[in-house]
């Protein structure tokens, strides 16, 4: 299983999808509130965008897919929903790959001056309804962009097609008011089941492969392996040399790393 990341859909991963394929059975849904999937009301602080209800929809996928237990990757908002489906679901992972993430509490924690201005998003679209969604409805397409290339390391990887599709999606209002969704449940909710998994020395039993792109961030390495040895007992970690959207950047040694990791 495959999950993508904000403000994407499945598509990311069409280059890296092919490659599995040859390998794997692979199933890429669009998460809950992105792309053709359902988009509910967010409930009070986004609780129906918990990335726990989230986890538990393709917990549902899966199963009525036929798939008890299967390996899991996980992009950006993808990746939250991977580590949670596996810190509640173990029994259904049999490994689990992140790409580019930490936990969103240790995010939140950490990010300091350079990572608040730099994820200045996070801030935004948590805010309570309608501002956020006011703001990104004026003008979809530019936020849009704006988001995927101010940390698309590689000029060039966001193929024409796969922006369409991207556009094309967040040009919904449902999605974009979805998507907030996600964020407000993540500022609060989200942090507040870390928090308790974290005192409660709640960690990772399956092996962990997390990967990051390392392209003009140097300091990432240090603070992605340090941070997921505290969540995981069985971890390692991988950077590619590309910017954040490694199944885009770096498709062939992205695909090459989960092949690996998954089959060894």
């Amino acid at each position: 299983m495959l999950l993508h990341g904000y403000p994407q859909t499945h598509v990311i991963w069409h280059k890296v999808a092919p490659i599995l394929a040859e390998h794997f059975t692979v199933i890429a849904p669009d998460m809950r509130g992105y792309g053709a999937s359902g988009k509910p009301p967010g409930g009070d602080g986004g609780v129906n965008y918990a990335k726990r209800v989230m986890a538990a929809d393709q917990v549902r996928v899966m199963t009525a897919l036929g798939h008890d237990r299967f390996y899991l990757a996980g992009h950006d908002r993808g990746g939250r929903v991977a580590y949670r489906l596996t810190l509640d679901h173990p029994e259904k992972v049999r490994k689990l790959a992140l790409l580019d993430i930490v936990p969103t509490l240790e995010q939140f924690e950490t990010m300091g001056k350079s990572g608040s201005f730099g994820s200045f998003h996070w801030y935004l679209l948590a805010q309570p309804a309608p501002f956020p969604e006011e703001l990104i409805g004026r003008d979809p397409d530019y936020f849009c962009r704006h988001m995927i290339d101010s940390i698309c390391g590689t000029p060039g990887a966001i193929t024409d097609e796969a922006m369409a599709a991207y556009l094309n999606a967040f040009r919904d209002p449902d999605t974009i008011r979805a998507t907030c969704d996600d964020y407000r449940a993540g500022y609060g909710i989200d942090c507040d089941i870390d928090a308790a998994d974290r005192d409660a020395g709640n960690r990772i039993e399956c092996p962990l492969l997390a990967m990051w792109g390392a392209r003009g961030r140097p300091h990432k390495a240090q603070g992605v392996i340090a941070t997921w040895q505290k969540w995981a007992t069985d971890m390692r970690g991988k950077g590619l040399d590309c910017g954040h959207f490694l199944p885009e950047e770096a498709p062939a040694e992205t695909a090459a790393e989960l092949r690996a990791f998954f089959s060894g």
